[in-house]
């Protein structure tokens, strides 16, 4: 990764060897390397011991929790917040597992759709709740440093699933606690 990254500050037409430049190679690649270590994890391995019988109907919700990305288009960030939540039915999960399943999921070349998608199924198969809730609100690099250069545009998306989907009610529930 080193050799291809001294190659493109060449082709940018930068001088890799001089002194601020020396070392870029090496920092590009720890730096990708880490902020793509969501590859690498097993969710499964993550909610290990995490999910308990318990017999609670009602909303849990997580909010607000921090990510960062990159855009699969461009390698360039993205970043902001999820919120998520779920009606268990029977099973519930140790809350600090979702802001891990949100980051397993954002370390990773990631569309904004998807990364949510991804985190309401997630949660679907490990808990076969009575529904899923999940919304993120981010900024795009890629959208507001290049392109339409809009620095204030967040994207917003959402995967509801169950009776999220199903019921407007719950639904409206769940927004108007996420907006509080």
């Amino acid at each position: 990764m080193r050799d291809l990254i001294h190659k493109l500050l060449v082709e940018l037409g930068e001088n890799p060897d001089r002194e601020g430049l020396r070392d870029t190679p090496r920092r590009v690649e720890d730096a990708l390397r880490f902020l793509t270590t969501g590859y690498a994890q097993d969710v499964e391995a993550t909610l290990n011991g995490a999910i308990f019988s318990e017999n609670y109907r009602e909303m849990v919700i997580v909010r607000d929790i921090d990510f960062f990305s990159l855009c699969e288009h461009h390698l360039l960030p993205f970043y902001g917040k999820a919120h998520v939540s779920y009606i268990p039915d029977g099973k519930i999960i140790g809350l600090s597992k979702i802001p891990r399943i949100v980051e397993i999921f954002a370390r990773r070349l990631q569309m904004q759709e998807r990364l949510t998608t991804e985190i309401a199924l997630c949660l679907e198969k490990a808990l076969a709740p009575l529904g899923v809730g999940v919304v993120t609100e981010a900024y795009h690099l890629c959208m507001s440093m290049r392109g339409v250069e809009k620095q204030n545009a967040h994207a917003i998306a959402s995967s509801m699933r169950g009776t999220f989907l199903k019921d407007y009610r719950t639904r409206e529930e769940f927004m108007s606690l996420i907006h509080r």
